[in-house]
């Protein structure tokens, strides 16, 4: 059995009020990377209702397991419900701990093995959202690999770092030394050579639009994402 599903057996034998202090125990925090196949975990058994009581918790661990775990829910709710929680969804990306940040966007990941259409639909509204944090999450969230095996999702993703970055060059140059601004930048540093990696065809054009830019944030964006092995494998020597 993976540590995932130990993790989900354990889970399922305690009641509630015992979970937050399990998850808290196994967190692997403080320390270096924190416990994501426990997190992982979470979100495949946990309580409804445990799920959203912890959202926003003052425990990053336990905030970030919360974001994560509502995709599980977005996926299972009705028509109404996935709204709903599509909406809560939105307000984690906007949190300040990074931690969580990362759970929406693997929340994200969880609804798109799901229901590829849904991730599309919100990854598109997101890239076009004026909260540079939750452009964020759209881009982190779609730019999965596994996701982009779907044609459609692969050009939303590129679709989705386009529309971020073009919005990114719109913002006047105060606006671009706010902490999250330079989040969504860092996001789009590496989640362009996700998206051309997952859609060649279309995704090496789309980059190399970029190229002649003189906007010093874009400019850095083509550089960062130069470095990583997946694209600089596509664009070949020079």
């Amino acid at each position: 059995m993976t540590k995932r599903g130990e993790f989900g057996d354990a889970l399922r034998a305690l009641d509630d009020a015992g979970i937050p202090s399990f998850l808290t125990a196994h967190s692997g925090l403080p320390g270096p990377r924190g416990n994501l196949e426990l997190l992982a975990a979470f979100g495949d058994v946990a309580p409804d209702g445990l799920i959203l009581g912890l959202v926003g918790a003052d425990d990053e661990y336990l905030a970030a397991c919360a974001a994560a775990a509502l995709g599980r829910l977005v996926v299972e709710g009705t028509a109404e419900r996935a709204d709903e929680v599509v909406a809560l969804l939105r307000g984690q990306a906007q949190d300040a701990r990074w931690r969580v940040r990362e759970g929406v966007a693997m929340a994200l990941q969880r609804l798109g093995d799901r229901d590829a259409a849904r991730l599309r639909d919100v990854a598109h509204a997101w890239a076009h959202d004026p909260d540079p944090l939750v452009q964020r999450a759209a881009v982190a969230g779609i730019c999965e690999p596994r996701l982009l095996r779907d044609p459609r999702t692969a050009q939303c993703a590129l679709d989705a770092c386009r529309d971020a970055t073009a919005s990114l060059a719109a913002r006047p140059a105060p606006e671009r030394r706010r902490a999250q601004v330079r989040v969504l930048r860092r996001a789009l540093g590496y989640c362009w050579s996700v998206a051309v990696a997952g859609c060649p065809d279309l995704g090496l054009p789309a980059f190399a639009a970029l190229e002649p830019s003189t906007d010093a944030d874009v400019g850095w964006i083509v550089r960062e994402n130069r470095t990583k092995a997946r694209l600089a494998r596509l664009l070949g020597p020079g």
